[in-house]
């Protein structure tokens, strides 16, 4: 594997966040049977609200429902079906906005017939990915350590889905390429094709998987090196005194030609390909290369430090998706202090609050888990699903 260069690069413009952001803002919310929420509705506060409850309440669930609104799915992993309320026909989710670019969005799923109907200023989108991002948002949760933790696979989604929801040209590259790849894989299994009539089968889906897979390369290789320097000034923010670096990955060497150095490399694996019935080479093998004093946090890094990487990560996403829209995205922190020592957790805090002045949705078990500088925020209570508000 090849480590595209990581030296500092002018940030390109698709990356680079505009002088003064307006604050996108979520200014009204209504959820239906989605999960144990039966009904609620919220006009959240310009500044945002910290929502208390003990685990297993629901405090998770309505983020997940928030969160549903930019990417249509459970960023869970869960399936539609396993979202919906016991014994209910299906939910709804539905947001009024501000300085997002759209007034509204809103979702409903049928259980029955699992149809889902997606409206972005009430016009109804056919295709789920005219709305992708349509609700700009930035999920932290402790979850986000799998990122860094987790097989490389993890880390290509992270990619995928900041860049989707920040660039067209990147998600129309990035389900041109998949299914290419799809019709590649089942051209090399298909039953009673071999030999030379095989090799053609497989071979006449390279030229799209090199086409669409140089506009995945050469996207995320920009964005890391555009990145690289910021990531390298959060984490030492946040208190990693070893020097963190960030890098691409690549099956492929540096070229000149990413599409021509991606069919070549289809072409020498094939037959190896086929023998054994899988895609060697491609950015859908690609990484993300995350170290700390030289050393790779997946395998060497403590569970304090793939969490400060991943909340770097997730920063860097907020910058991204900023700059793509003009606007600074819904902050949504999913008990986002949980298993960080004090110091960090204090100057994660001060990056957050630096980073813009976005509208945060706080979530914690206990009120006294609000950090001082949140404690401006609006206070909701939410216990087996109901929301209510109190006093601050």
């Amino acid at each position: 594997m090849v480590v595209a260069d990581a030296r500092p690069q002018p940030a390109d413009p698709a990356v680079t966040a505009p002088e003064t952001p307006v604050r996108a803002l979520l200014t009204r919310l209504a959820i239906r049977d989605f999960r144990n929420l039966a009904r609620v509705d919220i006009a959240p506060p310009p500044e945002g609200f910290a929502l208390v409850g003990e685990n297993g309440q629901g405090k998770t669930n309505l983020l997940e429902a928030i969160h549903y609104l930019q990417l249509l799915r459970s960023f869970r992993g869960a399936r539609d079906a396993e979202l919906v309320r016991f014994d209910t026909a299906g939910f709804y989710v539905a947001a009024e906005m501000a300085n997002a670019g759209h007034r509204a969005v809103s979702v409903g799923f049928e259980r029955a017939g699992k149809r889902k109907r997606v409206l972005v200023d009430s016009d109804e989108r056919p295709r789920l990915t005219d709305a992708l991002g349509a609700f700009p948002a930035v999920l932290f949760s402790p979850r986000d350590a799998e990122i860094v933790a987790g097989a490389p696979g993890a880390r290509r989604r992270f990619l995928d889905m900041m860049l989707a929801l920040s660039s067209r040209p990147y998600l129309a590259a990035l389900q041109r390429y998949r299914a290419a790849l799809a019709q590649r894989s089942a051209a090399m299994r298909r039953p009673g094709v071999t030999g030379a009539r095989q090799e053609e089968s497989v071979a006449v889906w390279e030229a799209p998987l090199a086409e669409h897979g140089a506009v995945l390369w050469r996207t995320r290789r920009e964005w890391a090196l555009a990145q690289r320097a910021r990531y390298v000034e959060l984490c030492a923010a946040i208190g990693e005194r070893a020097p963190a670096d960030l890098s691409y990955a690549s099956s492929i060497a540096e070229p000149d030609d990413p599409e021509a150095a991606l069919r070549d490399a289809l072409a020498r694996s094939r037959a190896a390909d086929i023998r054994r019935g899988l895609t060697h080479a491609g950015p859908h093998r690609d990484d993300l290369s995350l170290t700390l004093g030289g050393r790779d946090l997946r395998a060497f890094g403590s569970a304090g430090q793939q969490r400060t990487a991943a909340i770097a990560l997730r920063l860097l996403e907020s910058t991204t998706r900023r700059a793509a829209s003009g606007s600074e995205p819904v902050v949504l922190l999913d008990d986002p202090f949980a298993e960080l020592d004090a110091r960090r957790a204090a100057r994660i805090l001060e990056l957050l609050v630096a980073q813009g002045s976005s509208q945060m949705m706080l979530a914690v078990p206990r009120a006294d888990d609000i950090p001082p500088r949140l404690t401006r925020l609006a206070h909701y209570q939410i216990s087996a699903g109901a929301v209510r508000s109190e006093s601050t």
